[in-house]
């Protein structure tokens, strides 16, 4: 056949020439409002949710996340416990002392991944250096119970406490011990854990406290770092134990911390953990 002239194949428009004689110019229809497409599951946005909901897209996701995160660790290893604070575990520690509240939340967050830790500041009614298992583990149950007795936490809350003792565990040689107590009533758990023996000399407590001291049955006036601090050089009250052996006091509440949380864990029922 023949081609038609190119010309002739264009749209023409016209004005009416009379009263009552449409105009031969047409407009396009609407366009389909794209937010009634997302309401009726359609859409850019629906679409990206069934991917993000992908078993393979979500297994890309989650390693990259777990890349970010360990590569903001790496960089400043001040960040983990930011990061890994949340989910549904809730713990106070009996204790505003970051020595303590930060090796209880470090042992929580690497056996549960992600935990909520906090300290509150607790009273033990006992002496100031307990001596004995039997005052060490008293001490560390009253700070528990004076933060339920007046209210600071819920009768039912998780709670972890912490309480250094000395004891003499060889003839005329005492070593500092730090009691660990876990208890979860809403699970009904109550757990001991006991920290590394560390050698103190003993005589510089003995001889500043009273004979007449009322809290004398269960230990001392004077505690073991406030007698170090004052007789010898470099030596912080509150964590004397990184100079007679290397390790801190927070290393060392840390590892028993972790092996009573793993046990924790354990005695939990399947659809907590």
């Amino acid at each position: 056949g023949v081609l038609a002239d190119p010309i002739t194949q264009q749209t023409t428009f016209s004005t009416p020439l009379a009263p009552g004689t449409g105009s031969a110019i047409t407009f396009p229809e609407d366009c389909e409002d794209p937010r009634a497409s997302t309401a009726q599951g359609g859409g850019l946005w629906a679409f990206i949710k069934g991917v993000a909901e992908n078993p393979m897209v979500k297994s890309v996701l989650d390693k990259t996340k777990h890349s970010v995160e360990t590569m903001i660790t790496t960089l400043d290893p001040g960040m983990v416990p930011y990061i890994k604070t949340g989910g549904e575990l809730d713990i106070v520690v009996t204790s505003n002392k970051e020595v303590k509240v930060a090796a209880i939340r470090d042992a929580f967050q690497e056996v549960f991944g992600m935990a909520v830790v906090t300290g509150e500041a607790a009273q033990s009614n006992i002496a100031p250096q307990p001596v004995g298992y039997a005052a060490g583990l008293k001490g560390a149950q009253e700070r528990i119970d004076s933060l339920r007795r007046t209210g600071v936490i819920h009768e039912k809350q998780p709670a972890v406490s912490v309480e250094n003792f000395i004891e003499e565990l060889l003839p005329d040689k005492w070593f500092d011990i730090g009691c660990l107590i876990i208890e979860d009533p809403i699970n009904g758990i109550h757990l001991e854990a006991f920290t590394q023996a560390t050698p103190v000399p003993l005589q510089y407590a003995k001889s500043l406290t009273p004979q007449d001291y009322n809290l004398r049955w269960s230990g001392l006036l004077v505690t073991v770092g406030e007698v170090l601090e004052k007789s010898m050089l470099n030596v912080s009250r509150s964590d004397w134990h990184m100079v007679f052996t290397g390790m801190s006091r927070r290393q060392m509440i840390y590892s028993a911390a972790k092996v009573k949380v793993g046990m924790y864990k354990q005695h939990l029922p399947p659809k907590t953990i």
